[in-house]
């Protein structure tokens, strides 16, 4: 495996892991029935921790994200059949999750969530805000989903080149085998 193809998996199971903290918040909306209030409330408050946070985050993210983006770009530069298959693949989810994150995701963090209004947990949970919760769990699993993707492409990719690699090193081994029996079988004329 390749010094990019080891950045790219790094970079991409990083950020799954990143959306996978989401998991406290979204599992209650997603996997839980029926979704309570209070479900939704505790959903709520961790996504307003995170619209609360150090906008350092946010910086240190984006630059995992450009560092993943740029190496997998520079992958497909190669032009190679492979690259372009499995690399291309890869681009279109990378670049998918991204687009969700900038455009729906982020802004309905800092919309929504930036100030709850103050409540108990058994409050009834505001209808406005519920739509936004339980879309912001549907979109970290999309976002997941498609990161995984990106894993799954880099190991096909992996899997692609290691067997090339194998019927190379075989046809080059026969073709020695082939040129050592020619050098000790004497010509005869």
């Amino acid at each position: 495996m390749g010094v990019r193809a080891s950045v790219v998996v790094c970079v991409t199971s990083f950020l799954l892991g990143a959306l996978f903290t989401h998991w406290i918040a979204d599992s209650l909306t997603l996997w839980k029935s029926p979704i309570t209030d209070e479900h939704l409330w505790t959903a709520a408050s961790y996504y307003s921790i995170l619209a609360k946070g150090p906008v350092e985050i946010l910086y240190f993210l984006s630059a995992i994200v450009v560092l993943g983006g740029t190496t997998i770009i520079w992958s497909l530069g190669d032009g190679q059949a492979g690259n372009i298959m499995f690399d291309g693949g890869s681009i279109f989810l990378f670049g998918t999750t991204i687009i969700m994150y900038l455009y729906s995701v982020l802004p309905n963090i800092f919309a929504s969530f930036t100030s709850l209004p103050s409540h108990q947990i058994r409050d009834p949970f505001p209808r406005a805000l519920r739509h936004v919760t339980l879309e912001l769990a549907s979109n970290n699993l999309i976002c997941s989903v498609a990161l995984t993707g990106v894993l799954a492409l880099q190991a096909g990719r992996f899997w692609a080149e290691s067997s090339d690699e194998d019927e190379f090193d075989v046809l080059a081994s026969e073709d020695a085998k082939g040129q050592l029996s020619r050098a000790k079988t004497p010509d005869v004329e």
